[in-house]
C-alpha cells in the first residue's frame, strides 16, 4: 500500500479538487478510524476501532460508494464543525452539474477530516 499523504488543508484541497483518488481519501480516513490493513494476516485490524464504527464495519466501509456510511460519518463530526469548509477554507461548494454522489461524498470525507485536523486528532 502507497504511503497516506500528511493529513493538511493541502490534502483538504485536494480531496475537494478530485486530486488524490478515491481510495486514498478512503484510507486516510479509515486511518484515522483506527483502520489497519496488516498484509502479514491479510486482513484488516479493527481492534483500535470505536464499537460505533467497528461493529457495523469490522472492515473499513468504502465511503465514496455507501451512502449509509457516510451519513454515519457526518453525523460524527461536531455540530460547531459542519461548516468547516466554508468558513475555514472558503470552499463554495460544487456547481450543480458537479453535484454527485462521489463529490459530495468526498466533501464530506473532506470536512470530517478537517474537523479532526481542526480539534488536533
Amino acid at each position: 500500500m502507497a504511503p497516506l499523504p500528511e493529513l493538511s488543508i493541502t490534502t483538504i484541497w485536494a480531496i475537494l479538487n478530485d486530486e488524490l483518488d478515491d481510495n486514498t481519501v478512503n484510507r486516510l480516513v479509515w486511518h484515522d478510524l483506527g483502520y489497519r490493513y496488516r498484509p502479514e494476516l491479510g486482513q484488516w485490524d479493527s481492534s483500535a476501532v470505536e464499537p460505533a464504527w467497528a461493529t457495523p464495519y469490522p472492515e473499513p466501509p468504502d465511503f465514496i460508494a455507501s451512502r449509509p456510511a457516510t451519513v454515519q460519518l457526518t453525523r460524527a463530526i461536531p455540530p460547531i464543525h459542519k461548516q468547516l469548509l466554508k468558513e475555514e477554507l472558503g470552499f463554495k461548494g460544487y456547481t450543480v452539474d458537479q453535484l454527485i454522489p462521489r463529490l459530495t461524498r468526498r466533501a464530506t470525507l473532506a470536512n470530517w477530516l478537517l474537523s479532526r485536523l481542526k480539534q488536533g486528532l
